[in-house]
């Protein structure tokens, strides 16, 4: 029998119809499949604490669409036949093959229950009260005409607040000048491109494997991408070549591993050897565990690193704020760029955001979430090494997602989508490699609550072991 993971929001009402929504999703998608029996009305209404009424009505509406069929004695089961329904292709065209590793991901109605990305914060610990408490003090405080346009490059007291909290969080050396705010990391990466891409033909170095979602990014900015292997210290310095290096030396994505050292002093000798330029993307630096992060390497070198951080992790991906500290001839082509091709990030967001640090309630949240992430962590981990000992988790204790080595004879594709099945967040690391290595898989934790942990791991390890799930 399926162990459903539905969530409701009780605010909004319409409980019967929330839902008949998430079941139908959970059919699209695939987690539910052909011929799964569904629990009995009254175990599902103790669980989601309704009435049973509440759960008949959903089932008889799911019924009636044909998504699931009752009858007396065999419970109420997904309809066998059918019951993932995709769209019509031309007339004639043959039926498209499902993808087994991009199908449940890709479906923009249904994403896992624990997160749509391994990479993804529990946004239900979004801090909606202070955050709207920052956006009323912005709209009772600024005066009129800050909601003007402004300066392309951000609102000067947001400027102030990130560069005092940069070089206090993550000891660099920052001014306020030489920060521009942009929509993210994706966005800051790409107007840095830009500009050192107009300067000459650019080939930049990556880490490999890296995130597979940013490579069309950097090509686009006009980047020749040189793929670089990364080990247990990091980026492999030696084997750098090229005019620039992109790099997340914090907690390298997917590896989790932190540049060592070594590493570290290397690459600033590489980068001062051939007035080369270090892209340092700050992935994951609020999130370590063990011991507190180590600084950035744009405080080692500020006249040859350009920095790179946003609020996606920490507070919500859909903010879209981010920032860029670059050298000082840098930092203003960086903010005449964002000038010409956007004309800057909305100014409400920005002073909001400048209010919640100063007042404190950035790094509250922080430490709350740090908490919370690092028990939701170790549940994980422990919960792999009793069940699973053949898979090795690599990295340091940080971030939102662990790095999983899978054991001899076991399918990246066919891990994923097993876990995709359980409602864990995952994706294969093949796609994310130039170069080759052993078979992994990326699993977020973020919004996979620490009880529920050593119950998603015993679900992997029956089907990859080729038994049915009860």
């Amino acid at each position: 029998m399926a162990d459903l993971h539905i969530q409701i929001n009780r605010r909004k009402g319409g409980i019967a119809g929330q839902i008949a929504a998430e079941l139908r999703a959970s059919i699209r998608g695939g987690r539910l499949t052909p011929g799964t029996r569904l629990p009995a009305t009254r175990d599902l209404a103790t669980d989601l604490q309704v009435s049973r009424g509440v759960v008949v009505e959903a089932y008889e509406q799911l019924v009636a669409e044909g998504f699931l069929v009752s009858r007396v004695g065999a419970g109420t089961r997904v309809t066998p036949k059918n019951a993932t329904r995709a769209a019509p292709g031309p007339r004639g065209s043959a039926p498209a093959r499902p993808d087994p590793v991009r199908r449940a991901p890709s479906a923009q109605a249904s994403p896992p229950h624990y997160g749509h990305r391994p990479t993804s914060p529990d946004l239900g610990h979004f801090p909606r009260e202070r955050w709207l408490a920052a956006v009323r003090h912005v709209l009772t405080t600024v005066p009129s005409d800050a909601l003007d346009y402004g300066d392309p490059g951000g609102v000067p007291e947001l400027r102030e607040e990130l560069a005092a909290y940069l070089r206090r969080v993550r000891a660099a050396d920052v001014r306020p000048e030489h920060l521009i705010i942009v929509g993210g990391v994706a966005q800051g990466l790409s107007l840095a491109l830009h500009v050192l891409a107009q300067q000459r033909a650019l080939r930049l170095a990556v880490e490999d494997p890296t995130s597979h979602r940013q490579v069309p990014l950097l090509r686009r900015a006009g980047a020749h991408l040189v793929p670089v292997p990364v080990d247990e210290q990091g980026l492999d310095v030696r084997r750098l070549s090229g005019d620039a290096v992109l790099v997340t030396p914090a907690h390298q994505f997917p590896t989790g591993v932190v540049l060592s050292p070594e590493r570290r002093a290397a690459l600033m000798e590489w980068a001062y050897a051939g007035r080369r330029v270090v892209l340092e993307d700050d992935y994951d630096a609020e999130f370590r565990f063990d011991r507190d992060p180590v600084g950035c390497l744009q405080g080692l070198a500020p006249d040859r690193v350009i920095l790179s951080g946003s609020v996606s992790k920490a507070l919500a991906p859909g903010l879209r704020l981010g920032w860029v500290a670059a050298p000082p001839d840098l930092a203003e082509a960086i903010r005449r760029a964002r000038g010409e091709l956007d004309l800057g990030s909305p100014v409400i967001e920005q002073y909001a955001l400048a209010h919640f640090l100063r007042t404190g309630g950035y790094d509250k949240h922080l430490r709350r979430m740090r908490r919370e992430y690092r028990r939701r962590r170790d549940a994980l981990v422990e919960a792999l090494a009793e069940q699973l000992p053949g898979v090795r988790v690599r990295g340091i204790e940080a971030g939102l997602h662990v790095y999983l080595e899978l054991p001899r004879g076991w399918d990246e594709s066919r891990t994923v989508l097993a876990a995709l099945q359980l409602g864990l967040s995952a994706e294969p690391v093949g796609p994310m490699r130039e170069l080759p290595g052993a078979a992994a898989v990326v699993v977020g934790f973020a919004r996979l609550p620490a009880h529920k942990a050593a119950e998603a791991v015993r679900g992997l390890k029956v089907r990859m072991s080729g038994q049915t799930v009860d």
